[in-house]
C-alpha cells in the first residue's frame, strides 16, 4: 500500500522527463499535425496569405489547443461519455471567444481579417482530435503539453507558408519591402515582379503540398507511410 502511495504521488508531480518532452517535439516533426496528420488544412490554406494573420491564427490555436487540453483532462472523469463532445466543443468554444475579444480589443484590423477563421478553431479537427484522443484518457500537465506541442506543430507550418507566400506574391514581410525590382526594396533585382499568383488559394496547396513532400522526404521515420 506505501509502494502504491508513493508511485502516485511521483505520478502527480509535474515532471518533465522524456515522455514530457517527446510530446512537445514530436508535434513539431516525427508526428506533425499537417505534414503527418494532414489536418487543418483548410485553416491552413485560408489564413497564410501575410505572415501576420498566421501569426496570430498560430498564438490562437496554441492557446486554444493547450487550455481545452487542460480543462478536458480536469474535467474528464466527471464527464459523462454521451455528452462529451458536446462538453468539449462548449470548452474549445469558451476559449474561442476568449481569444476572440482579445483580438478585438488588441487589433481590431486583424479581428475583423480573421474573425471567421478565428471562430472555426472550435470545429478545428486538429483540437478536437487532440482533446477526444489524449486528454480524455491523460493527466492534465501531459495533455496541457500535448496541446501546446501540438498547437506549435500546427503554427510552424503556417508560418512557413505564409512567410513564402507574402515574400514570393508581395516581395515583402510584415510590411517590410525586402525582395523587388525598385530601390525600396532590400533586397533589388532588376527585373523581378513579385508573383501575385502566390496570394491565391491555389498556390497556398501547391506550397502545403511541397512542404509535406520535403518533409517525409528527408524524415527517415515517415518513408514508410509517404
Amino acid at each position: 500500500m506505501a509502494e502504491t502511495t508513493v508511485i502516485k504521488k511521483k505520478e502527480s508531480t509535474f515532471a518533465f522527463g522524456k515522455k514530457e518532452r517527446k510530446l512537445l517535439v514530436d508535434p513539431l516533426n516525427d508526428n506533425n499535425p499537417i505534414t503527418v496528420q494532414v489536418l487543418g488544412i483548410c485553416s491552413a490554406l485560408a489564413v497564410t496569405t501575410l505572415l501576420n494573420k498566421a501569426i496570430v491564427m498560430s498564438i490562437a490555436v496554441i492557446f486554444v489547443c493547450a487550455f481545452s487540453n487542460l480543462i478536458t483532462s480536469i474535467l474528464r472523469k466527471s464527464i459523462p461519455k454521451q455528452v462529451r463532445m458536446i462538453v468539449q466543443l462548449i470548452i474549445i468554444a469558451a476559449l474561442v471567444t476568449v481569444v476572440e475579444l482579445t483580438l478585438k480589443a488588441v487589433d481590431y484590423n486583424v479581428y475583423k481579417e480573421l474573425s471567421v477563421f478565428i471562430g472555426l478553431i472550435i470545429t478545428n479537427c486538429i483540437v478536437m482530435g487532440r482533446l477526444e484522443a489524449f486528454a480524455m484518457a491523460n493527466d492534465p500537465w501531459r495533455s496541457f503539453l500535448d496541446g501546446i506541442g501540438n498547437g506549435v506543430g500546427y503554427g510552424i507550418i503556417l508560418i512557413v507558408v505564409a512567410a513564402l507566400r507574402e515574400l514570393l506574391g508581395k516581395g515583402s514581410l510584415l510590411g517590410y519591402k525586402l525582395l523587388g525590382p525598385t530601390s525600396d526594396y532590400l533586397l533589388t533585382i532588376p527585373g523581378y515582379a513579385p508573383n501575385n499568383l502566390m496570394v491565391l488559394f491555389p498556390s497556398a496547396m501547391f506550397v502545403i503540398g511541397v512542404l509535406i513532400w520535403i518533409h517525409r522526404s528527408f524524415n527517415p521515420k515517415l518513408v514508410d507511410i509517404s
